[in-house]
């Protein structure tokens, strides 16, 4: 599989190398749902890695809940979530004041809700928040998008059902993001990359699970693997991406002789 490489590995936590050789920008994180926001393994809580690359110790959260309307339960959700990590966490509404802005612009972690990507968007144009994200992250702040989020970092996005109707966003990652779409085996995703044939990436992300966009470029599946969609000549393709410790006990039982 050519393209982006892949990343086998632990997510790089603040202090695994020198301070110097870390990069301004932190690894982009990308989530089907909010599952792995209280999710944990052998290495702990998820969001205690994400704080971590926070900073650590006390920082601000900016919660992004234009996508699904500021619907307050779900604000209430990241703040369950994010509790023990030392975060101050403020839901920065679709039309944020000044004080809002103040409070994004000083986010150390900042999360795009799920919901309706275009209509996320289309606030985050209106507002000054599209200019405000990507500056936070050129500065080391930690992105994660949840299901529209993920998308919305992403090259494009589309309306539900019409991905004739493709939009530019951010395109922090250089794919096409499609979340939560293994039912219909990624029709929307596929459309979209074929409309873009030869041109583009897509990478779909499962039920309860993440990937995680590094600076030097690599891709790395969390928790479940991710479904890479590539197209050309008017032919699809997919191919799946195993997360590290899938991948690694995979290689185990290839070399077992019976």
């Amino acid at each position: 599989m050519t393209g982006s490489p892949i990343r086998l590995g632990q997510i790089p936590l603040v202090g695994d190398e020198p301070a110097e050789s870390q990069p301004s920008t932190r690894p982009l994180f990308l989530l089907a749902d909010s599952q792995l926001l209280f999710w944990d393994d052998a290495d702990g809580r998820f969001v205690q890695r994400l704080a971590r690359l926070a900073g650590g110790g006390a920082f601000r959260a900016a919660y992004l809940g234009a996508s699904n309307g500021d619907q307050p339960e779900y604000f209430q959700l990241f703040q369950a979530a994010m509790a023990g990590t030392g975060a101050e966490c403020r839901m920065i509404p679709a039309e944020p004041s000044g004080d809002d802005m103040a409070f994004l612009r000083s986010a150390a972690l900042v999360l795009l809700a799920g919901g309706d990507v275009q209509r996320g968007w289309t606030a985050f144009e209106r507002s000054g928040v599209r200019e405000a994200v990507a500056q936070r992250h050129q500065e080391g702040a930690v992105l994660v998008g949840v299901s529209a989020g993920a998308v919305q970092l992403g090259m494009a996005g589309w309306p539900e059902g019409s991905t004739a109707q493709l939009f530019a966003t951010w395109g922090l990652v250089p794919f096409l993001v499609g979340a939560h779409a293994e039912a219909d085996d990624w029709a929307e995703l596929r459309a979209a990359v074929l409309a873009h044939d030869g041109l583009a990436v897509g990478f779909g992300i499962p039920w309860g699970g993440g990937m995680a966009y590094h600076p030097d470029g690599a891709v790395e599946p969390i928790r479940h693997p991710l479904v890479e969609v590539r197209a050309s000549d008017g032919r699809v393709t997919t191919a799946m991406v195993l997360p590290p410790s899938a991948a690694n006990a995979e290689t185990d039982e290839d070399e077992v002789t019976p």
